[in-house]
């Protein structure tokens, strides 16, 4: 029975073709933005993982910038550390030569210093944007953020890789600060040849020959671990300056430095080397040279933030005494500059690794997610094909169940 109130068979065209329209929309759709699941109304679930994902790998990335600042860092740190290995290794040339009595040791003195001051610029330059790994600015170590962690709850947490730093420096040395030179009454001739600001030095002659060394307290106030040594021909005395030195209120810390280098000293058992505490002159010590030939006296002071290679300051190859203790120094500072080396070389290869981890595991969640929400746009080319041609036909269909109450009006003519 035909009805011109309700045509069926015109709405069931209608939700066909309403239907074929809603698929072909959602298929071009996937073809513009190639994705199937743009929108949470696509697929609330996929769509939360995805943007979960999402985020984490923008946190990979990130992560990932932050492995290349410290891996370029640590690149600058390595090279400083070799270089100041190979320079390290040019200055043992010359303190070898020294050894030589028919040499000039002043002049190879003035190549030494010129290295000293080359290392120095290195380790002072060796920074990458504002961090320096050499020269004890950075303290003990630093972190470079190297993972973003997700629990099974959804707690995100981040991990760091902690590297090691090397303080490669020379410290900071002012022997003028604290050693000051008074030739007694008595002395025969003994004088002060150097007193420079990383050592004081001097000569003391023989026979009888005598001289006041004064310890003052210096431009800067002491601090616990500060260390003064002299070195008297091969030998040499220190003393550490301890934290119960500063906090004395009976005496200066120049006094009790004075006695502890006294004590230490007499227990050289220098041969014909007299020293004594003038105690009228707090602070004093009286050298008195009783041998036949002179001797030389040497000063240094190293704060208590020196670094590893404090004891390059303190190498003087102008005597044979002084040529002969910087030839047993300078192996431990190349084996330190080596070590130095070697770490950051390590420390390298770990953030390189972690670099290399995070980038393929953000390969990896890009692939992921992209299996969760990427249209398969070979099937959407297809399925819009069918989809245009059922268009068209729902069309016709409808034009047709639309024609059909027409019929009727031909029974009334």
């Amino acid at each position: 029975m035909t009805s011109v109130l309700n045509n069926s068979s015109s709405m069931v065209a209608l939700q066909t073709l309403k239907s074929i329209n809603s698929n072909l929309t959602k298929t071009q759709n996937d073809i513009a933005t190639g994705t199937s699941v743009s929108s949470a109304k696509d697929n609330a679930a996929v769509w939360a993982i995805s943007k979960v994902m999402e985020s984490d790998i923008k946190g990979f990335k990130g992560i990932q910038e932050s492995l290349s600042l410290g891996e370029a860092t640590l690149t600058v740190a390595r090279q400083a550390a070799e270089t100041v290995t190979d320079l390290l290794t040019q200055m043992k040339g010359k303190i070898v030569a020294a050894q030589e009595s028919n040499v000039d040791r002043d002049k190879i003195q003035v190549d030494v210093a010129a290295l000293r001051s080359q290392i120095e610029a290195v380790v002072g330059s060796a920074q990458f944007n504002g961090l320096n790994l050499v020269d004890g600015s950075a303290g003990n170590s630093f972190s470079v953020l190297a993972s973003l962690d997700r629990d099974s709850s959804g707690n995100v947490t981040t991990s760091s890789l902690s590297i090691d730093t090397n303080d490669l420096s020379t410290g900071s040395y002012t022997a003028n600060d604290v050693f000051n030179n008074t030739t007694s009454a008595a002395a025969t001739g003994s004088t002060v040849t150097s007193t420079d600001a990383d050592t004081f030095i001097m000569t003391l002659d023989r026979a009888g020959g005598s001289d006041v060394v004064g310890i003052s307290d210096g431009a800067t106030a002491w601090a616990a671990g500060d260390s003064v040594s002299i070195t008297i021909g091969d030998k040499t005395a220190s003393y550490v300056i301890s934290a119960n030195d500063v906090a004395s209120t009976n005496n200066s810390v120049s006094d009790l430095v004075a006695v502890g280098l006294k004590n230490a000293i007499d227990a050289l058992g220098i041969a014909d080397l007299t020293v004594d505490y003038d105690s009228t002159n707090p602070g004093d010590l009286v050298f008195t040279n009783g041998g036949t030939t002179d001797l030389s006296v040497t000063g240094q002071f190293a704060n208590a933030g020196s670094g590893a290679l404090g004891t390059l300051d303190t190498i003087n190859v102008s005597t044979a005494n002084g040529a002969a203790t910087a030839l047993g120094n300078i192996e431990g500072l190349i084996q330190t500059a080596i070590d130095a080396s070697a770490s950051f070389g390590s420390s390298q290869g770990r953030v390189s690794t972690q670099s290399d981890f995070v980038s393929g595991l953000t390969d990896a969640m890009q692939t992921g997610m992209g299996s969760l929400v990427d249209a398969d746009l070979e099937e959407a080319s297809a399925r819009l094909q069918a989809l245009q041609v059922q268009q068209q036909l729902a069309t016709q269909a409808l034009s047709i169940a639309n024609q059909a109450p027409q019929n009727i009006l031909s029974l009334f003519r």
